[in-house]
């Protein structure tokens, strides 16, 4: 079993910047790739980016070059660096290890224009 702790969240105005923290505790070793998610009210939950074992990362298109995740040794931590927030951005923030196997509770992130 993998826990999942999300942190970070937040009010930012647009054009400013959020990190967001997944902490794992539990069977880590168990974790080959951790996502992080976001759902806004009334939409589907969806991925944002993910970052594997060897620290190889992939974006959704909407936030290539404004988000970059990143992890510590073994995936204990990993992190998501959100910089020049807008608006569309706000929602629930979700970490997940192994393409959703676990999740964690979420982090509100609201970005006001």
């Amino acid at each position: 079993q993998v826990q999942l702790v999300e942190s970070g969240g937040g009010l930012v105005q647009a054009g400013g910047s959020l990190r967001l923290s997944c902490a794992a505790s539990g069977n880590i070793r168990e974790i080959g790739v951790m996502g992080w998610y976001r759902q806004a009210p009334g939409k589907q939950r969806d991925l944002v980016g993910i970052i594997s074992s060897r620290s190889e990362t992939e974006y959704v298109h909407s936030v290539k070059g404004r988000f970059t995740i990143s992890r510590d040794n073994g995936f204990r931590t990993v992190y998501l660096q959100m910089n020049n927030l807008i608006a569309e951005d706000s929602a629930v923030y979700y970490c997940a290890a192994n393409f959703g196997r676990y999740w964690g509770q979420g982090t509100q992130v609201t970005v006001s224009s």
